[in-house]
């Protein structure tokens, strides 16, 4: 009796612990898909933020792309470009704009006064303490500064011929590169050209 009632316990146990054993291999199995779709519903979340930060790149990108220069000319970036590169001065109330044909002289108070070899762009504030600057472009990102005086001396005031000295002037041009600028102080001066 007492083996009978013992086997009879151990076989109890041993359903028991299958009994337990399934349950457990039940609830793992039950919490694996949980987990599996928890790890779905990751992968899902990173997708959509990975592409809702494309579409905002994309946004961000076809917002930047648009140039703020594409509505001005060229010649008027140019001019802009030159003053901030020459002169720097972006504070100017004015930026006028002159062009100087070749073959106009240099000095025109002068008639011994060299002519310009090239078309020049004369860029100057509204004062004269704003600066000026004259040059050539040569298509190429550089421009040829002619060193030009703010005020012609008179030939008395010179040592050589008025001839020599504006011939100095033209054969000593310096070659300048031109960066592209700050495109917001670009536009600026852009809105500052005058006559």
């Amino acid at each position: 009796m007492k083996k009978r009632l013992l086997l009879s316990m151990i076989v109890a146990l041993a359903f028991l612990l299958m009994a337990c054993s399934e349950g457990k291999q039940q609830v793992a199995g039950q919490a694996q898909p949980e987990q599996e779709s928890e790890g779905a519903a990751v992968e899902a979340d990173e997708e959509v933020d990975s592409v809702d930060l494309e579409e905002a790149t994309s946004q961000d990108q076809s917002n930047t792309t648009e140039d703020p220069l594409s509505n001005y000319s060229s010649e008027k970036i140019e001019y802009a470009r030159v003053w901030l590169q020459v002169i720097g001065n972006g504070d100017v109330e004015q930026l006028n704009v002159k062009r100087i044909s070749a073959g106009e002289q240099l000095n025109p108070y002068d008639d011994k006064s060299v002519a310009y070899p090239e078309d020049v762009t004369v860029l100057s504030g509204k004062a004269m303490a704003d600066g000026f600057v004259t040059y050539s472009g040569n298509g190429d990102g550089t421009i040829n500064v002619y060193d030009v005086p703010s005020h012609w001396p008179a030939s008395d005031q010179i040592e050589e011929s008025m001839e020599e000295y504006t011939k100095g002037i033209v054969e000593g041009t310096e070659k300048v590169s031109v960066g592209t600028g700050d495109e917001e102080e670009v536009v600026e001066l852009i809105g500052k050209i005058g006559g």
